[in-house]
Formats: structure tokens, C-alpha cells, sequence
């Protein structure tokens, strides 16, 4: 064979005697399809009927639920309700204390938090929340879970860690802004009917451009995030209500987004 017609028979598949049967050729597997991040937040009180709904969010038939304390500074009294409020449910609840001493935790916080279903962050502190989560490199470990399906959630604190940024109380005096963990585009206010200060300064905040446009949630009512988008929005009260708040034309625009009542 003519070393030209050789490198022509290869490039088409035939070498020598015969062509090869391509349509023959073994299909290749199907790539396996990414896991969905999920979120699931409440502007405040994530009690059963929330842990429950995120326990369905993992698909599992008794899944793993962490409570991650570290906003309450692993207060006793938070982790004493979480089992409380578990209690009816058949999940595995366990509780990760962020205020630690090597001799007392034998996992690294990759293993201590990869290896559950679901993570509920509690309320508390945002700002030293953050703090802390960074210094142990918890943010990027979070970030991990949620990449990986491990449904995130929590209200207050708990719900306000997902997004860019948003109005906390955890500095003195006043609500200021708190800048967080960026899984979710753009800003957020928990307890927005509850507490007299949080609509005014949310308003006067996404008014003034120091804060972004967002999701503002009363207690009892949150809002279920497939990626960064909304999949739903629910409520385990009659009158707990969504926003959307954004500026248009100069003044605040509050968007009230239908919600779902679960149980």
C-alpha cells in the first residue's frame, strides 16, 4: 500500500484487509448529571415544619440533618430546641459545634460536614459568623456541600449567610451591612415584618445603592433556591409574606411573591 493511500485507509478507518465497523463501537457512558445546590431559608423560626421540608429536599429516605450553631456562639439552649424540633421527624440529627479543641473533634470539618444531607445554620450573630467560618476555612467547605447537593438552609443569621450581603444587627447601635458567603446573588432581610427596624433600613439601604436588590422574608416564611434561582416560595403562616425589593424610577418597589403553605 502507497504510504499516501495508508494515512487516506486510517484517517477513514480501514487498514489493509477491511474497514472498521464504527457503528459497532461501544456508546460512551452517559456523563453523570451535577448534583443540584439547593437552599432552603426562612426569615425566621426554622422550626419542624421547615427541617421537614428539607429533609424531603434530599431525596433520602432518613437523612442526615447537621445543625451548625456557630452564629449563637454553640449556645446549649439552640441545640436543646434543634433536637426538640427533630424529634417527631425520622432524620438522623446531629449538631456541629464551631467553637471546638482538637482533642475533643477527631474529623476534619470537610469530614464532619460532607458526609450529612442536609445543614441548618442557626440564627444569631451574623457577622461573627462569618468571621469565624472563614478563619476555619468552614465558607469554602460550605460552598463544597452545596455544590454537592447537600441541601443548605436556616433562618435569620441562617438565612441570611447564603446571599451577597444584607442588613444585620450585629454590631451595636444600629442594622448595618453584612457582607456573606455570595451563593446567592444580591441581598436579604430576615424578620422583615417582625422587627420594627428591619423594612425602613432595608428600604433606605437598596435606596441609597449600599445595598443591592433582594429578598426580604417575615418569620415563618421563606423561599426554596434550586443554583441561584427561585423554585419556590412557602410559609407555615397565613400572613408571612416574600418580597422582592428592588428601586424603580427612583422609588422602593416591594414585589410580593405568592407563597405555598406547607406542613
Amino acid at each position: 500500500m502507497e504510504r499516501r493511500e495508508f494515512i487516506k485507509s486510517t484517517a477513514l478507518g480501514t487498514v489493509g484487509l477491511g474497514a472498521t465497523n464504527l457503528a459497532a463501537a461501544p456508546a460512551r457512558p452517559a456523563a453523570a448529571q451535577a448534583p443540584t445546590p439547593k437552599i432552603l431559608i426562612a426569615g425566621g423560626g426554622y422550626g419542624t415544619t421547615f427541617i421537614k421540608y428539607m429533609a424531603e429536599l434530599t431525596g433520602k429516605s432518613r437523612p442526615k440533618i447537621c445543625y451548625l450553631p456557630t452564629a449563637s456562639a454553640s449556645s446549649e439552649v439552640n441545640p436543646t430546641r434543634w433536637y426538640e424540633n427533630c424529634a417527631p421527624l425520622d432524620i438522623i440529627p446531629s449538631v456541629q459545634r464551631s467553637f471546638i479543641a482538637s482533642t475533643r473533634m477527631d474529623q476534619t470539618w470537610e469530614e464532619a460536614l460532607l458526609s450529612v444531607d442536609g445543614i441548618v445554620v442557626s440564627g444569631g450573630n451574623t457577622l461573627n459568623q462569618q468571621v469565624i467560618w472563614k478563619a476555619h476555612g468552614i465558607d469554602e467547605v460550605l460552598r463544597k456541600a452545596w455544590n454537592q447537593g447537600i441541601v443548605l438552609g436556616g433562618a435569620s443569621a441562617g438565612s441570611l449567610c447564603w446571599f451577597d450581603e444584607g442588613t444585620t444587627d450585629s454590631r451595636p447601635i444600629e442594622l448595618t451591612k453584612v457582607e456573606c458567603l455570595g451563593f446567592i446573588e444580591g441581598s436579604h432581610s430576615p424578620h422583615y415584618s417582625s422587627e420594627e427596624a428591619r423594612r425602613p433600613d432595608y428600604h433606605r439601604m437598596i435606596l441609597s445603592g449600599e445595598l443591592k436588590p433582594g429578598y426580604a422574608c417575615d418569620n415563618n416564611a421563606g423561599i426554596y433556591f434550586e443554583g441561584t434561582e427561585v423554585r419556590r416560595v412557602v410559609h407555615t403562616r397565613d400572613d408571612a409574606k416574600v418580597y422582592y425589593v428592588s428601586v424603580q424610577s427612583g422609588e422602593i418597589v416591594e414585589e410580593e411573591l405568592a407563597a405555598e403553605m406547607i406542613e
